[in-house]
């Protein structure tokens, strides 16, 4: 059965300047079990991440400040949202669903998180809308435990993986691929163990192009056992943070190619939700409701 990490508390209750990019949140699960793709018995509430588990990814100075909500005002400001316990605890259930997921995709093959892919925090600090690194925790629990190997980390969104990059940085065992805008967010961006940078503008031919030709060679070569995928849909042409040029129909078939490739070699894929952000709700619900139909007829 398709396992599906979903809390109520994943649609928090933000200043009106940052609810629009939060409202697909609360509509996915809607538009999932509205038109029958999903059941109620395909989600999931995940429990609040440990912090023994955040700690084996996050520097501790780092997370007594998020736990006392001392942030300075400079390092909310780079988070983008004004800090409360209640985002705290919102980050805290998103990693340890990312983590839950594991076990389903070892059962099933596939597991997905709706939110997720927070792949700009970095060990020591948040940025860009993400506070802890799902990411990052789950696969330091997957080799803790022994239940992978060697993870490859398919990062999709339009914007670089930044944090997740430098969390992994020197771990052989985890290998960071991420294709994004070349001239977007984060100004800065870090190493991560391939890096494919896209022109503005790249169509659909262009980038489905790039990722044909990378990812199986990048499998074939690591022998990976377990995949995060980042399933940002900002590489929209109507992403108003995008600068790139898909449709809808060239990012469902980027989703199905990736889940294509992990079946062929029967690797397990978590899916986090990553970034979205188009004019019209409608198209972001959309892009990500396109990943979740696939994983469903292609799955089960």
């Amino acid at each position: 059965m398709l396992k599906i990490a979903f809390d109520p508390i994943y649609h928090h209750p933000l200043p009106e300047g940052h609810r629009f990019p939060m409202a697909k949140y609360s509509l996915l699960p809607e538009q999932l079990l509205y038109e029958g793709t999903c059941t109620e018995d395909n989600f999931f509430r995940p429990e609040l991440l440990k912090e023994e588990q955040i700690l084996r990814t996050h520097c501790p100075e780092y997370w007594q400040k998020l736990k006392d909500l001392k942030l300075s005002r400079a390092e909310e400001r780079r988070t983008g949202f004004p800090l409360s316990a209640q985002l705290v605890e919102r980050e805290r259930r998103i990693a340890q669903g990312t983590i839950d997921c594991c076990f389903h995709a070892l059962e099933y093959g596939v597991s997905l998180n709706i939110a997720g892919g927070t792949h700009h925090a970095y060990t020591n600090r948040g940025e860009g809308f993400c506070l802890l690194n799902d990411i990052g925790v789950a696969a330091h629990y997957l080799l803790d435990h022994n239940l992978a190997q060697q993870i490859l980390v398919v990062d999709l969104d339009v914007h670089q993986g930044n944090g997740t990059a430098e969390i992994m940085a020197g771990e052989n065992r985890v290998f960071t691929f991420s294709m994004h805008g070349e001239k977007n967010y984060p100004l800065h961006k870090e190493k991560s163990d391939l890096d494919i940078a896209l022109a503005d503008d790249t169509n659909d031919l262009e980038y489905l192009s790039r990722l044909r030709e990378e990812l199986p060679r990048l499998l074939d070569r690591l022998n990976a056992d377990f995949i995060f995928y980042q399933s940002g849909v900002d590489v929209l042409a109507t992403d108003k943070l995008g600068r790139l040029g898909m449709s809808i129909a060239g990012c469902k078939e980027r989703d199905r190619f990736v889940f294509e490739e992990a079946q062929k070699r029967q690797i397990p894929v978590v899916c986090s939700m990553g970034g979205g952000y188009s004019e019209r709700l409608a198209d972001i619900v959309e892009a990500h409701a396109n990943t979740y139909r696939l994983a469903q007829t292609m799955y089960f």
